[in-house]
């Protein structure tokens, strides 16, 4: 997928940044009053049981499996504490208020549309005559109103459980099926030609699961688009838990090769996997010069991304995305 470059605050605007980490720091507060109930988890990846520990956030214990390289939290909150912290999430109420609106046109641009055009791309190459998509984990709606607006679909739904990200699908026209996707029954004849489901995969207590509930919902022959951080990429390594990627909502940080382990155990044949990220670099110079991320013992990263910033910093971008070490991931994969 063709990436087309932007910033950090293109999708996220800076002046509204404090009013929302007040609600993530709610939200993290709220999540830890279930930590009686947290559960311990073996690799979400390869079900392997060692793993080496490597740092905690905000009460969180980050450890990353010994066979596979999957990073991941445990013990992590379960399904049901996970469905009750959404419900009532203080930072997606702020998002769908403030933070999507300022910032869909730009994202639409710069993120929404190439990801239709993707879609697209992927229906002409693997597929013939598809008319159904199912998007998992819908949001603010974007993906599905600009799919919608090609005509190239009979019928486009999404899956959000966010009441107030529904309910702004909804006054879109879209239609919006509002309950985790493991709880949905469809008729024995309703199963769709493409399923897609962006930055969703690393938020859930059972990965496994929910790849196993989108097999049955997809036709056969059918595609799985899935996006997600990558674990082995720049701003993740390089970071840690200085990240933003790394945060109390992620508990899975698959690495290519992990995630199409996962995907193939669960039934599907992974195509294509690729890294399209373009902010990795932004992300960890905007560290660098905040003084929260300290280079003095690394004079290739202050080459790269201080002093040489304007001449080398997309190139260097673009190395990283293109040998799958950007921090954004996404995988096509076909139910066979």
């Amino acid at each position: 997928m063709k990436s087309i470059p932007f910033t950090e605050n293109d999708i996220r605007p800076m002046n509204l940044e404090k009013e929302c980490e007040l609600c993530v720091a709610i939200d993290v507060g709220r999540l830890l009053t279930k930590r009686k109930f947290f559960l311990d988890v073996m690799c979400p990846a390869c079900s392997g049981n060692k793993s080496t520990y490597l740092f905690q956030k905000n009460l969180f214990e980050y450890v990353i499996c010994n066979d596979c390289k999957t990073m991941y939290v445990n013990p992590r909150p379960p399904k049901k504490v996970l469905e009750w912290f959404y419900k009532g999430s203080k930072t997606y109420e702020y998002w769908n208020k403030y933070i999507f609106p300022s910032s869909e046109q730009s994202r639409k641009e710069k993120i929404f549309v190439p990801r239709v055009d993707k879609i697209l791309e992927l229906s002409r190459k693997y597929l013939s005559n598809p008319d159904s998509v199912l998007e998992v984990g819908c949001g603010f709606g974007t993906f599905c109103e600009e799919l919608i607006s090609r005509k190239k679909f009979k019928r486009v739904v999404g899956v959000e459980t966010t009441p107030d990200l529904a309910q702004t699908c909804r006054l879109k026209g879209i239609e919006v099926i509002e309950q985790p996707i493991e709880t949905v029954v469809l008729d024995s004849d309703e199963k769709f030609d493409i399923i897609a489901s962006y930055e969703v995969i690393e938020h859930l207590f059972s990965p496994n699961e929910f790849l196993n509930k989108l097999f049955g919902c997809i036709k056969k022959g059918g595609l799985l688009i899935l996006s997600c951080p990558n674990g082995n990429g720049f701003d993740i390594n390089m970071l840690g838990p200085l990240s933003g990627s790394v945060d109390h909502e992620h508990l899975n940080y698959f690495n290519p090769d992990s995630l199409s382990l996962l995907l193939k155990k669960c039934g599907f044949n992974p195509l294509e996997v690729y890294t399209p990220g373009v902010l990795d670099a932004e992300l960890v110079r905007n560290k660098i010069l905040s003084n929260e991320f300290n280079i003095s013992n690394n004079p290739f990263l202050q080459n790269v991304l201080i002093d040489k910033w304007d001449e080398l910093g997309v190139e260097f971008q673009s190395f990283l995305s293109r040998n799958r070490l950007s921090s954004h991931m996404m995988v096509v994969a076909q139910k066979v």
